[in-house]
């Protein structure tokens, strides 16, 4: 069905509490495991039409914040969005606790009674009011930035629409669309900070009322690391410092000298060419169509899939003033239809999104079938290894997008690829130290932003921006206000794309192959058994980095 034609009302909360009441019911009545298995067949088909109307309301609220309409469906939502989720967990936590569960782990997985595990550490009734409050507090901050007004010569444009301007290739450009910016997120500092303090103590809380000292171990379960956990994470992170931090800094490095640059400062991150970056050609329509012609000659799988998404207009990518920023793909289940949402700006990031967020999607088509909805219930090392190493599968069609600067794209993705990995792993040591200590006040969190950019990024330099020289770049960053700890699962992910890359280089049939396996595998294993077994060294051993520079550094 095309998105347009889905109808949308309001979930009514009484029958989904009457709903899951009667499944609690049955589950509890059944005397044998093929019986409760029934009842879970009923209990997808209840929530993949929650989840269904949910991300419609979401989907359409985030096309345009201003729409009264959907604006106010999305409060609704955010009000009783955790109560949803405690019911499910309810409703897991029968099963998790079922005297049949040895033939339910049989037909559902292993993974997923570890996921029900993890979820019932990360939600309960007591805690509702606090995860009501958290979410507002989200959409409050997506609305500030959604609804930012920069006056550019003459337009008033919003924090996406000036993404051309911070990379033009005239650096003077570059320095003035940056103070503008930076302006932006200087003047709301105060009420910035107010939100992301009172995030922080909102999710501590949380995390007290639950039985724990920090937000730390909650965040953990949420993210449903199921086979590592924070101390893992560190120990990759210090891999990055060791053995990837220098290699990231010889690709800045020869940036700098292929821009001609005496020294490279903050305006110049992201600018990669003296002539500019390269830009795709054409309209954002004509962009879409190349990319169907694209997935038609990579794969048979991937043909049907991009003719699903653009025959059911599956995509919503045109940049507008009252759009939400950012960009993401999510999932319909009632029509088993991934959805993309992005916000096109005449950059190379426009082809980002049929690159990466299109690995997304085409994995959750790829499984639409599967009866077993936990299959899909990947984690999100998982899903990011899908999107960031399709970037790299499409690498020879960018001639589609780039015409005669697609070695230039290609070259400047993969140096992106590789600097990407340092600063993903700054934002999650950043997040892991603040709810750590709670307690710390603004001023102190945009030091420790500032000190791990100088561990990190050695080579950045903000003189004469007070703002960002201070530690408020952060602030720019959704993932820290929306998404807590999920950042890490990009710098996990780009290292397996990458190990993609160098093999794809050797053999792209049989690299095609593994990734083809990875995404059919779904959730069907944990993720440290899934890169075992289609053939990808794994990230959290000590050696993995070194291993992948000693491939890389070849290619400089």
């Amino acid at each position: 069905m095309k998105f347009s034609q889905m109808p949308y009302s309001r979930i009514d909360m009484d029958a989904v509490r009457k709903d899951m009441k009667q499944l609690m019911e049955r589950l509890d009545r059944a005397s044998s495991g093929e019986e409760q298995f029934a009842v879970h067949q009923d209990y997808y088909k209840i929530t993949d039409h929650v989840m269904t109307l949910m991300t419609l309301a979401q989907i359409r609220s985030d096309i345009d914040m201003t729409d009264e309409y959907y604006s106010k469906e999305q409060e609704y939502y955010d009000s009783v969005q955790p109560e949803i989720r405690n019911l499910n967990t309810a409703y897991q936590k029968k099963l998790y606790e079922s005297p049949f569960r040895p033939y339910l782990e049989e037909k559902i997985g292993k993974v997923a009674f570890k996921n029900m595990e993890l979820a019932m550490r990360s939600v309960d009734e007591k805690i509702l009011p606090l995860m009501q409050e958290e979410n507002k507090l989200q959409t409050q901050y997506n609305l500030l930035l959604a609804t930012a007004k920069i006056d550019w010569k003459g337009e008033t444009l919003n924090l996406s629409l000036m993404n051309p301007y911070l990379h033009h290739p005239d650096r003077s450009v570059r320095l003035e669309a940056w103070k503008k910016y930076s302006e932006f997120f200087s003047a709301n500092r105060e009420q910035l900070d107010d939100i992301y303090d009172r995030l922080v103590k909102n999710r501590t809380q949380q995390a007290v009322m639950m039985g724990g000292k920090n937000y730390l171990d909650l965040g953990y379960a949420r993210m449903q690391r199921n086979c590592y956990g924070r101390e893992d994470v560190r120990a990759f992170r210090e891999q990055v410092r060791r053995d990837f931090v220098p290699f990231a800094e010889k690709l800045h490095e020869r940036r700098r000298v292929r821009l001609g640059l005496d020294r490279l400062h903050f305006e110049d991150e992201g600018v990669y060419f003296t002539q500019g970056n390269p830009r795709p050609q054409g309209t954002p329509e004509q962009i879409l169509e190349a990319g169907r012609k694209m997935y038609n000659e990579l794969s048979p799988e991937t043909g049907k899939f991009m003719n699903f998404m653009c025959d059911n207009e599956l995509f919503d990518v045109i940049g507008r003033k009252t759009k939400k920023t950012g960009g993401y793909m999510t999932y319909l289940p009632d029509y088993k239809s991934p959805f993309i949402f992005a916000n096109f700006n005449n950059t190379s990031g426009d082809v980002d999104v049929i690159t990466h967020e299109c690995g997304h999607a085409f994995q959750g088509w790829i499984v639409s079938e599967d009866p077993i909805r936990e299959h899909g219930d990947i984690t999100m090392e998982t899903a990011e290894t899908h999107s960031m190493s399709m970037e790299f599968f499409t690498e020879p069609w960018m001639e589609m997008f780039f015409g005669d600067r697609a070695k230039d794209y290609v070259d400047m993705h993969f140096e992106d690829s590789c600097i990407f990995i340092p600063y993903g792993t700054m934002v999650d040591e950043f997040q892991d130290i603040i709810y750590d200590d709670p307690s710390l006040d603004p001023k102190t969190r945009n030091q420790v932003w500032r000190d791990l950019e100088r561990q990190y990024k050695p080579h950045l330099d903000y003189s004469g921006n007070e703002y960002y020289e201070q530690g408020g770049f952060w602030q720019k960053q959704h993932h820290i206000y929306d998404c807590p700890l999920y950042y890490i699962d990009y710098c996990i992910a780009q290292t397996n794309a990458i190990q993609y890359k160098a093999w794809m280089d050797r053999d792209y049939a049989k690299a095609w192959e593994s990734y083809l396996k990875l995404c059919r595998l779904s959730a069907s294993d944990f993720f440290t058994g899934l890169v075992g077994q289609v053939g990808l060294n794994n990230p959290f051993e000590d050696g993995c980095l070194k291993d992948v520079v000693k491939g890389l550094e070849s290619r400089i």
